[in-house]
């Protein structure tokens, strides 16, 4: 009886969703944001009320995840359904330079949705390469509008970042090396080095005015948000900077919550609330080694740049009213699955390529059963010779290596900062009982689990013969000519690339 009615129950959202009007869709990425950064996530001090209030009417995810524990990958992951060895974005993360970015072949969530006459707008930290004459930017990418920074705040030099008035410099001094972190508008650096304290407001104005824009020619949109917070070194304009008890995060973790309240108005205002999935995550866990200043994943192990939860498992929040009914799931679900589920959602063609991700409808609209079973992970340096790193099915998780990471270090568990250690048999962990990671089972102990890890390696041997490794994109290197400067012609660079 129950199997019947949820079957009548995704027929019946189908048909409603191939009869109505397209769904809007806007996408909150937030960065180096940790699973128990916000307060909807049982963080005391993080001041998060719209993003609460999302958690408090839409479905709070707790088993989500992203790919890896970076952010040039995690973001291809995102935006193409497809993991980031496929698109070539690794070893690591794209810098100012660099050569390559993510495949102009590869089909983005706003490519897809192009042929469906949907509007699309990109506003925030892309970081999915540059390139020549800007190659790789958003709107190559199937986005008609963009305005943002191309990649992390901190790779150029920030002592100019202000966290408090007045004039109270951020903690660091990031990349003195390269160019200033220009503002860009589409494919034109409108601004260089960009002005972070009055850059949120520009934000929000940007993404507000596209949706009026939108609604009032009554025409679908696709908003991706990828916001600069909380990642180091954080910085809050006029309206969140001093505001909260959590400091400097919680300042930048405010504004994006802002930000949040501003386009949540702007859909209300608008009337187009009621058709609109909004979703939000993060692209990776938190960089530990900044320590107050990095963010945290609460009980979870480890941050960024590891394959532990802390660094790869994610707070996800689903919200479209009346249509999602207010809850909590359990369900195993993706980055990947976004993709899928917004095809199956506005009748938009997959792209025909190797896809990893699933549709979530049935976790959506009767918070039923996630089609995805399995959830694998690769290094940020990954190699198919070497092959996985770790691989969760349902409640566990087991680890062929571990690798800790500098951007994990200065807290007390050793793991976190530990050496690349290849385990044969594999490191297992049932994440239901065990969440933290804390305690290894013992095959000696539990001979029944032999079974679940003869499982565990059917699924990862099919898995790793089904990936093909595309061409690293990162490993073109860099060229210091294709850094971005407002006045090409100038000297001496980097210095001189500076503009109103």
């Amino acid at each position: 009886m129950v199997n019947a009615v949820t079957v009548f129950v995704r027929v019946f959202l189908c048909l409603c969703v191939s009869s109505a009007a397209p769904p809007n869709l806007v996408i909150l990425f937030a960065d180096d944001l940790g699973f128990a950064d916000v307060g909807c996530y049982g963080h005391p001090t993080s001041v998060t009320p719209n993003l609460d209030k999302l958690a408090t009417g839409g479905l709070r995810f707790t088993d989500f995840y992203v790919t890896v524990g970076g952010c040039s990958p995690s973001r291809a992951a995102l935006l193409t359904g497809r993991y980031e060895t496929r698109s070539g974005i690794y070893p690591g993360v794209l810098y100012p330079g660099s050569i390559g970015g993510l495949p102009l072949n590869e089909t983005t969530i706003a490519a897809m949705l192009k042929p469906l006459g949907y509007a699309s707008a990109a506003v925030g930290k892309w970081h999915l390469g540059l390139g020549a004459n800007g190659t790789y930017l958003p709107t190559n990418h199937g986005f008609e509008h963009y305005l943002g920074i191309p990649y992390s705040h901190d790779q150029g030099p920030c002592a100019n970042l202000t966290c408090f008035p007045p004039d109270v410099k951020c903690f660091g001094h990031c990349d003195l090396e390269a160019v200033t972190v220009p503002l860009m508008h589409n494919d034109k650096i409108v601004q260089q080095p960009a002005n972070f304290l009055e850059l949120e407001k520009a934000y929000s104005d940007f993404a507000t005015n596209f949706i009026l824009t939108s609604a009032q020619k009554q025409q679908p949109f696709f908003l991706y948000y990828p916001s600069h917070h909380t990642h180091y070194p954080q910085f809050a304009g006029a309206r969140a900077a001093g505001t909260t008890p959590r400091g400097p995060f919680g300042d930048a973790l405010l504004e994006l919550d802002n930000t949040v309240g501003d386009i949540m108005a702007a859909l209300e205002k608008t009337g187009v609330i009621n058709n609109t999935l909004v979703f939000f995550s993060s692209d990776n866990g938190p960089e530990l080694l900044r320590r107050s200043r990095g963010g945290s994943a609460g009980l979870l192990k480890c941050g960024k740049a590891t394959t532990y939860e802390g660094g790869v498992r994610e707070p996800a929040i689903a919200y479209w009213p009346g249509r999602i009914q207010p809850g909590v799931t359990h369900e195993l679900a993706s980055t990947l699955d976004i993709l899928p589920t917004v095809a199956k959602l506005s009748g938009a063609t997959l792209p025909p390529v190797a896809l990893d991700g699933v549709d979530m409808l049935d976790i959506l609209f009767s918070h039923g059963k996630s089609k995805r079973q399995a959830m694998m992970f690769w290094s940020l340096n990954p190699s198919k010779t070497r092959g996985l790193f770790a691989l969760r099915l349902v409640k566990y998780k087991a680890y062929f290596y571990t690798s800790g990471s500098v951007k994990s270090s200065t807290g007390p568990d050793p793991d976190c900062v530990a050496p690349l250690m290849f385990h044969d048999p594999p490191l297992l962990f049932d994440l239901e009982s065990d969440p933290s990671e804390h305690y290894a089972l013992s095959l000696k102990e539990r001979p029944d689990l032999q079974n679940v890890l003869d499982q565990i390696m059917k699924v990862k041997a099919s898995l790793e013969a089904s990936m093909e490794f595309g061409e690293s994109q990162i490993a073109k290197g860099s060229d210091p000519n294709l850094e971005p400067c407002c006045n090409p012609e100038c000297s001496p660079k980097p210095s001189c690339c500076r503009c109103p």
